[in-house]
């Protein structure tokens, strides 16, 4: 028996024998059941506790998974009767485990078998707890090991457990919650399955209709959305790589700030964007204003429906392709361009011929994530909308609008991600991934410098660049403007009581006291975020690897499965968790853990894709050197490879910790009295009128935020620089 088996069994024994198998009644994370010395109430102890009780007889047959292994101790690692136990142990277990899991407290041919060999069962008990989650991972591992003894992906342990653990997880918690909810676009509202029912609402007019083309009505959602997202991921894309470009080719000074000022967006609350936009360009905007009394112009309302969607989600999407881009663009080796200069090509050719074909992987990334984060966007939307009527928000009306149709929001949630899926064929296809390659760092040195902007690019990525650029700057002013006076466009006198109601604090015997009102949702914020980060950004890495390094039966399928949490609208995925980990085995509604999870899976693309991205650029040989050189796969990524996607890393927890702070279509589902979160404080001082209040916490969220982002470029950067990698 190896040291990794034994390991993992022993993390079984101990979720068996020792710890809490449910989830005790304060909480999944609470230690009480520590702290109170192993209370004698039956539901805080381990599984055993509750077998030798005579109850939960069901949980019996688990022990003799976990024993199963005990009889490898003398077996030698390369006997096939060494990896058929492991398999047997790990796929027995584990399917047993999620049998009785499922069955408990709901009806079905399963709760009859239980029932049937154990006696009646309970009709309402906890969800699993510490100890049923240790007996998972154990199966689950033994079963990777048992499967890289048989010699799958080269019998490399870690790469198969990495693939065994990722697929669990999205399984669990993105296969699983949105099932639930698409199941319902087959079912009325009586809970019947009806094809017919699903035909009528698939073909609704409201979802393809083509008024537009005949009459002054408008097309259905469908197209409206596919139209938006098209032209949102093109537009993004060449405006994050106008800002890579000038970042890391040109001469401009303060390039600090440039980098700090595009970023800004993404930082932002999606709606205050909305309502910044409104202020300069509604009918009684500032610009607005100005064109009818100076310029003679008559007001319109052209903010509200494509133009106005457009521009704010260009504000706000952006800087997802220039992170996306950045690591790219640094990416490409000068040699091949100073040799393309060599050869007698202008340096115009070079860019068109040389640079930007390397570049592919992170333009049709960007677009990707352009083009995904348009067709799932609701804050937008909701504010500028008008009578353009996209999918995002006829979901969430159907969700929680007076028609209350679940069934016909799971419609529009299967022709959403159907045009999501679309999308990431074509990418692939003209990235034509197995066919061509897009190495350029290779591990030998390089002393050449990237080559200086063509003259022709200059002049069209200059003007573009810093016209948004001034856009940007001209809506946060108005942003924190707006801050600082008494009722946003309508009385303009200064004042700070905004900001000392939301944080205010004073200093009493009992020492430092937080008075304010959005203390409470901040802290809670902040903590989430700060833990949801580096796990989203570790596990969107080690998919990315996966991807780009191994070969593995069921790759394609492994991928999509990745990106299906983020083609769905948050407003989806909030009320797929709730029908799903309301009630066991899952029981997680009302927890922090739940908010974290929903983040981690609905942010983990990005770290994908833009690992994808980089290390598409990276040469393979630099890590057969290091397997040959003795080093095993998880050493490899740890030492060769992360050190590589500083860039990349960078973008993985800039953009994991900012979404979990503004955050709001699915959180709006998913808090709770304990656990509220700042954008649905937010929007509840919005619902109040309060638009003093909530521009504020907006303002203290975009500089808590930029620090964080400073910091953590700054953090990456050091370290590299100690390796010697900068």
């Amino acid at each position: 028996m190896t040291r990794t088996t034994l390991c993992w069994l022993l993390v079984g024994w101990a979720g068996f024998f020792v710890l809490p198998w449910y989830v005790i009644e304060d909480g999944f994370w609470s230690l009480t059941w520590i702290a109170d010395g192993y209370p004698s109430e039956l539901s805080y102890g381990p599984a055993i506790a509750h077998i030798l009780a005579g109850e939960k007889l069901w949980l019996a047959p688990l022990f003799f998974f976990l024993l199963l292994p005990v009889s490898l101790w003398k077996l030698k690692k390369k006997s096939n009767v060494y990896s058929i136990l492991l398999i047997l142990s790990g796929m027995g277990g584990l399917g047993y485990f999620l049998l009785q899991g499922f069955s408990i407290g709901i009806s079905g041919w399963e709760y009859q078998f239980l029932e049937n060999s154990f006696g009646p069962l309970e009709t309402r008990q906890f969800g699993m707890g510490y100890g049923a989650m240790f007996v998972a991972a154990s199966f689950l591992f033994l079963l990777t090991q048992g499967l890289a003894a048989r010699g799958a992906v080269q019998g490399d342990v870690f790469v198969v457990a990495s693939i065994g653990f990722v697929l669990a997880i999205v399984a669990a918690f993105i296969f699983f919650p949105v099932s639930k909810i698409l199941i319902s676009a087959l079912q009325d509202n009586e809970g019947l399955y009806s094809l017919s029912l699903f035909l009528e609402r698939f073909s609704d007019t409201k979802i393809w209709g083509i008024d537009c083309f005949f009459s002054s009505l408008g097309c259905g959602a469908a197209w409206n959305s596919l139209f938006l997202a098209t032209t949102v991921g093109i537009s993004t894309t060449c405006l994050g790589l106008a800002f890579a470009l000038i970042v890391t080719r040109s001469l401009v000074k303060y390039k600090r700030l440039f980098r700090a000022l595009s970023v800004l967006p993404i930082i932002t609350p999606p709606f205050v964007i909305g309502l910044a936009l409104i202020l300069l360009f509604g009918l009684s905007g500032i610009v607005t204003r100005f064109g009818g009394d100076f310029l003679g112009v008559t007001p319109t309302r052209w903010i509200y429906g494509f133009p106005g969607i457009w521009l704010a989600q260009m504000l706000a999407y952006t800087p997802i392709a220039f992170l996306v881009l950045l690591g790219v663009v640094e990416g490409v080796n000068p040699s091949m361009e100073e040799a393309s200069q060599t050869l007698g090509a202008s340096s115009l050719k070079t860019f068109t011929s040389v640079s930007l074909p390397l570049m592919r992987p992170g333009l049709a990334n960007a677009f990707l994530l352009g083009f995904i984060e348009s067709m799932a966007d609701f804050g937008n939307p909701l504010i500028l909308g008008g009578n353009f009527d996209v999918l995002s928000t006829e979901i969430f009306f159907a969700i929680v609008g007076a028609q209350n149709d679940q069934g016909f929001a799971a419609v529009l949630a299967i022709v959403l991600l159907g045009f999501t899926l679309s999308a990431f064929f074509l990418q692939r296809y003209w990235l034509g991934l197995g066919q061509k390659s897009y190495t350029s760092i290779t591990g030998k040195g390089s002393s050449q410098s990237a080559i200086k902007l063509p003259t022709l690019v200059s002049r069209i990525v200059y003007p573009i660049a810093f016209l948004w650029m001034g856009l940007t700057i001209v809506v946060y002013t108005m942003i924190i403007f707006g801050s600082f006076v008494e009722v946003w466009g309508l009385n303009h006198t200064l004042t700070i009581k905004h900001y000392l109601t939301a944080f205010s604090f004073s200093f009493e015997e009992n020492g430092l006291q937080l008075t304010g009102s959005a203390w409470d949702s901040f802290t809670t914020t902040l903590l989430i975020a700060i833990v949801a980060a580096p796990l989203t950004a570790g596990l969107g890495l080690l998919t990315a690897y996966l991807l780009t390094r191994q070969r593995f039966a069921g790759k394609n399928a492994f991928e999509f499965s990745t990106m299906l949490s983020f083609a769905i609208p948050g407003t989806v995925i909030g009320v797929s968790y709730i029908l799903s980990f309301n009630i066991p085995p899952l029981e997680l509604t009302g927890s922090a853990v739940i908010l974290v999870l929903c983040f981690i899976f609905r942010n983990m693309p990005v770290g994908v894709r833009a690992g994808i991205a980089a290390m598409s650029q990276i040469d393979k040989s630099l890590d057969e050197a290091s397997l040959t050189l003795g080093a095993n796969s998880s050493r490899t990524f740890y030492k060769v490879i992360l050190p590589l996607l500083r860039p990349a890393i960078v973008a993985a927890l800039v953009y994991s910790f900012v979404r979990a702070m503004t955050a709001i279509s699915a959180v709006i589902f998913l808090v709770s009295a304990q656990y509220n979160m700042a954008t649905s404080y937010i929007i509840g001082r919005v619902e109040n009128n309060d638009y003093g209040l909530a521009i504020a916490y907006s303002v203290v969220l975009i500089a808590v935020m930029l620090t964080a982002v400073i910091l953590l470029q700054w953090l990456i950067g050091e370290k590299n620089k100690a390796r010697g990698l900068s």
